[in-house]
């Protein structure tokens, strides 16, 4: 009984960040009842220009990678996605809650069109509609891939693609808390 419930909440743990493959472009179209965003044909506003804050935190962001996945993690030595946000908003005069999903009801609603670097994107890496995970907008590309930092399960702090099927699929909303 025991060891089948550490099986169960291993699992839960390990599901609850994600983990992320190389980025590689995906031709992934939309189904028609999907919530997974056609960003082949995305037209960002994003000017490509990036200072201040937004520079600050994207800046932050990247000297954490290649940092290991540690759950409950928020410091150098190991992070998880939330704990990877809270870090680098800290570092930047910014709380945020610590929890993913709390994370999910701070700052605006924005479109994914609307996406800027230091932008939040919030998925359900365990299917249905919950946020299990987060990740920072590190770029909007000139084909309108739409690239972020987080803290993979597997691979630690790296950078992967909204074009990515998994993350595709997985992405619920975009916020700015900046």
């Amino acid at each position: 009984m025991k060891r089948s419930l550490l099986v169960i909440l291993f699992s839960i743990i390990l599901v609850s960040c994600g983990a992320s493959k190389s980025t590689k472009k995906y031709s992934y179209k939309k189904p028609a009842t999907s919530k997974s965003v056609s960003l082949k044909k995305l037209s960002s506003t994003y000017s490509g220009n990036v200072s201040g804050t937004r520079a600050s935190i994207i800046n932050d962001a990247e000297n954490y990678l290649g940092t290991p996945y540690k759950y409950a993690g928020n410091t150098k030595s190991g992070f998880d996605c939330s704990g990877l946000v809270c870090k680098v908003f800290d570092e930047n005069k910014i709380q945020m809650p610590r929890r993913s999903q709390d994370q999910g009801k701070s700052g605006a609603s924005i479109n994914i069109s609307q996406a800027k670097p230091g932008d939040l994107l919030f998925f359900a890496t365990a299917g249905g509609s919950s946020v299990t995970h987060v990740g920072i907008v590190h770029d909007i590309l000139n084909s309108g891939e739409v690239t972020f930092i987080h803290a993979s399960t597997s691979k630690g702090v790296i950078i992967s693609s909204l074009n990515e099927a998994y993350w595709n699929k997985a992405f619920l909303f975009a916020r700015s808390v900046l």
